[in-house]
């Protein structure tokens, strides 16, 4: 298994650039950054909530970000001002690594997974993956847990346009249907 970052210096460029053209190698396409997203708004237990927290920094390695709402909803019992979700923003080595886990474990486990289909993708090239159950991931054993949760990953990319996003992710080895 090569390290994404390797083949996208190897491979992934030199293929961007013989199909779009580009001819310096700084207008590549290139991922920038993960967001991973969870949201704790049902979750009202504090040691429910600090569970989600602490799987949450297993799986990415990283201290989830507590986000809270920036209005009170009446009708979703929020206040403004209450924690109802955590953000964790992926970078460099570890973004790479969270990827390359995800890639080849996490996503081949996903219960009737069948590939990312091309609505994932935004305009931008962006892609948004949403993960129904955190157990997935290797490094969360399977007993230790007591609830299961979701989350959402966005891939970030320099894409100009959606097509190019979706041919840097392939290239990369995420599994896209055609």
């Amino acid at each position: 298994m090569q390290r994404l970052q390797e083949k996208y210096k190897k491979e992934v460029i030199p293929a961007l650039r013989a199909k779009f053209g580009y001819r310096n190698v700084m207008a590549v396409p290139k991922i920038i950054k993960t967001v991973v997203n969870v949201g704790v708004g049902r979750v009202r237990d504090e040691k429910d909530q600090q569970e989600v927290v602490k799987y949450l920094g297993l799986i990415t390695g990283q201290k989830p970000f507590p986000r809270p709402a920036k209005k009170a909803i009446a009708s979703f019992k929020t206040r403004e001002g209450l924690i109802v979700g955590h953000q964790i923003t992926l970078r460099g080595k570890r973004m790479y690594d969270f990827l390359t886990r995800m890639i080849h474990i996490a996503l081949p486990r996903t219960r009737d997974f069948k590939g990312l289909g091309a609505e994932m993708f935004d305009a931008r090239g962006n892609l948004t993956i949403g993960v129904k159950e955190h157990i997935v991931f290797p490094e969360v054993i399977g007993e230790d847990y007591r609830f299961l949760f979701g989350f959402e990953v966005t891939v970030v990319t320099t894409a100009r346009k959606r097509e190019e996003g979706i041919e840097l992710l392939k290239l990369m080895g995420f599994p896209i249907k055609q």
